[in-house]
């Protein structure tokens, strides 16, 4: 996988000279054929012989090949690794392991001038890049005597001119931690091992400031390659003793290790200095296998981070102390002590006593580390569906992890509820027990942890119809009522009075008519349901009367009056006119003009659609829609749960706004782009 490194190579400079001190891994994997593996550190050293010439072992065959000991070497096959087959030339074994390049030539290449210190520096031979962050550490006894003499200049007050070529300068000594990659890794996996190479260099500055630490490394590693050496030992073995002598060779191994296996990192340098380190395109894996997350895919989705979102932690929450510093220990704890998947993150901020924005924090830094994920709350109106890319085949190593923790529990038959867009109310009951629906709720969480559902949203977009189609529709269906019956008129306008009297308007009679017919009470109740499919009453002080009949070149219409009733006192005053223009009657001037304010936020090709509907003659509904569409949620950008939180409005209010003006409104479930962003990321190859 080209997000493992290959190697992590130590290369130190001084005023001695330059030397590769240490690399990991160093053992070639002796199995392979050798057809397969490029020349070896070892082969492509010379050995001087008795009789004076060099003895170099060449070829596939391993003959010796005999030159005189001062021949010249051509130094620009050195980076390239001899063609042993007709694939050409190789930089990586099959094995993943750096081949081809030897120290020699390694130290030279990696050992930068001063100029080139301190910023990024990146190299790619063949199929290998390598990435690092060359670091200028001052030795600890040059700043004690710099700071030394100083301290004495200032008590004597006495300031010494001396030449500029006698003045000593403190001496530096240059380390650089280089990263051996594949050479087609991404953008992204180059920044993280630059950014890891960056805080290495910086930590060893800071032990070295503090006691040395550098110095005392770098001299026992130097003595170790003189000892081996000295004795005429592989190179290897130089290696083998400086992973047991030195714990900077140690921590470097560590660090390969980790990065191949989950990619979190937490190091300690010298025994005092903690390093935590995360590659989020490794470590996202841990949980979703085939998964390629970017840094910059977690930036996106942590700027789209709102209050009224939730967290759900993906781990236990005694794994969380590996990815915090200490520093910041104090406030993670006082946010898992308040934890719960069914909480915002504003109510876990007031619980824990913390800022939203230090929240905000915490929780960023636990999403990019793979330690927990964003969701919305859990409760009863969340609505999900499997993932598209759900592991749910037989041999799935999530079946057996969800009946050990569901015993007697089929995650086949669970899931299954989901299959369609399902939401958690419609799978409970009131008659069930409350134990049976916290273990639903747990059973989805677990589902939720492992990616296996996705929530889907309503989001709302305005798109009004042509009204002219509306106009020829209407037209063409009352020529058709006419035929059928000419009475059809008046008793779909007092079907309507009588729907309005359902819905709460009882002191309204509908003249000519008896409440108590039957055929009223079907069509009335059949009507009541298609325009107001919810259990909540409509309470207005207003008369819902329709003129459905009057068209734009329509010069007739049914005037419908409707009386008040003696038994209670009416409110206020209805007056029957006749509608020319395609308006609902309304109650008052004051109110027509304020309904015509409100609509000339409307561009004016959509107002006679908006016109048209029933509840644009009710004033606070046609407020809340002009507030809504001004705030722009009906672009198909917000979704419900973000509409409510942001306009404290209960869902059922929404839901019947949308209910009211589902003429012009189109409503539409999907996901959260901004948080589906993070999962639906495939590596190449994958399906």
């Amino acid at each position: 996988m080209e997000i493992n490194p290959i190697a992590v190579i130590l290369v130190y400079m001084d005023s001695k000279g330059d030397r590769l001190l240490y690399r990991y891994p160093y053992a070639a994997d002796k199995s392979l054929n050798n057809q397969n593996l490029s020349y070896s550190v070892n082969n492509s050293l010379p050995h001087v012989d008795s009789s004076g010439s060099l003895t170099q072992k060449s070829g596939s065959d391993g003959l010796q090949k005999k030159r005189h000991r001062f021949a010249l070497q051509n130094s620009d096959d050195l980076l390239q690794t001899q063609p042993l087959n007709s694939a050409g030339n190789i930089a990586i074994s099959k094995a993943g392991q750096l081949q081809g390049f030897s120290d020699d030539v390694l130290a030279p290449l990696f050992a930068v001038k001063p100029q080139l210190c301190n910023q990024k520096f990146e190299l790619k031979v063949n199929d290998v890049r390598f990435v690092s962050h060359p670091t200028l550490v001052p030795r600890r006894e040059q700043q004690l005597q710099q700071q030394r003499s100083n301290f004495i200049s200032q008590l004597t007050n006495v300031t010494s001119v001396v030449p500029q070529q006698q003045q000593q300068q403190p001496q530096q000594m240059l380390v650089n931690i280089v990263f051996a990659l594949h050479a087609q890794a991404s953008y992204s996996i180059v920044k993280c091992y630059y950014d890891l190479s960056k805080r290495l260099g910086l930590a060893l500055k800071v032990e070295e400031q503090r006691v040395g630490y550098l110095t005392e490394e770098t001299v026992l590693m130097t003595r170790t390659h003189d000892e081996v050496s000295s004795q005429q030992l592989p190179l290897e073995k130089a290696f083998d003793l400086i992973s047991e002598r030195c714990t900077l060779a140690q921590s470097l191994k560590s660090i390969y290790h980790d990065l191949c296996t989950t990619g979190l990192l937490n190091a300690t340098i010298n025994q005092n200095l903690t390093l935590c380190f995360c590659l989020p395109a490794k470590a996202h894996q841990l949980h979703k296998k085939g998964s390629m997350v970017d840094p910059e895919t977690i930036d996106q989705c942590l700027k789209s981070l709102k209050p009224y979102h939730g967290m759900l932690l993906l781990v236990a929450a005694v794994e969380l102390l590996d990815c915090i510093p200490p520093a910041a220990a104090r406030m993670l704890f006082q946010l898992i002590e308040v934890y719960t998947p069914l909480m915002s993150l504003q109510s876990m901020a007031s619980d824990a006593d913390l800022s939203i924005e230090h929240v905000y924090k915490l929780v960023s830094h636990l999403v990019y580390w793979a330690k927990a994920t964003i969701i919305y709350p859990l409760c009863e109106t969340n609505v999900y569906v499997i993932a598209p890319d759900a592991p749910l085949h037989t041999k799935s190593h999530l079946v057996e992890k969800f009946s050990a923790r569901f015993p007697g529990m089929s995650l086949f038959e669970v899931i299954s509820d989901f299959s369609l867009p399902t939401s958690i109310g419609h799978l409970t009951t009131p008659l069930q027990q409350s134990a049976r629906q916290g273990i639903l709720a747990q059973m989805v969480l677990w589902m939720l942890q492992h990616h296996l559902l996705m929530q889907l949203h309503t989001y709302v977009q305005f798109m009004p119809g042509d009204v002219d189609d509306l106009d020829s529709d209407e037209d063409d269906d009352d020529d058709d009522d006419d035929d059928v019956n000419g009475g059809c008129e008046m008793e779909s306008a007092s079907l309507m009075d009588l729907a309005g009297s359902m819905l709460g308007q009882d002191d309204i009679l509908i003249a000519g008519r008896s409440s108590n017919s039957d055929d009223d009470l079907v069509a009335g109740s059949l009507l009541s349901l298609s325009s107001q499919p919810l259990p909540v009453p409509h309470t207005s002080r207003r008369s819902i009367t329709e003129d459905r009949f009057s068209a734009g070149g329509s010069t007739t219409s049914e005037n419908i009056a409707a009386q008040p009733s003696s038994s209670h006192k009416s409110n206020f005053s209805m007056t029957a006119s006749l509608s020319t223009d395609n308006c609902d009657s309304i109650d008052s001037i004051e109110d027509e003009e304020k309904i015509k304010e409100l609509l000339q936020v409307f561009d004016e090709s959509d107002r006679p659609a908006i016109r048209r509907i029933p509840a644009s003659a009710n004033l606070d509904d046609l407020s809340l829609m002009v507030k809504l569409y001004e705030a722009g949620y009906f672009k198909s950008e917000h979704h419900l749960e973000e509409i409510m939180y942001f306009e404290n409005l209960k869902r059922s209010q929404l839901l019947q706004l949308l209910d009211k003006f589902r003429e012009v409104l189109i409503i539409y479930e999907t996901e959260d782009p901004a948080i589906a962003s993070m999962y639906n990321n495939k590596m190449p190859g994958e399906w």
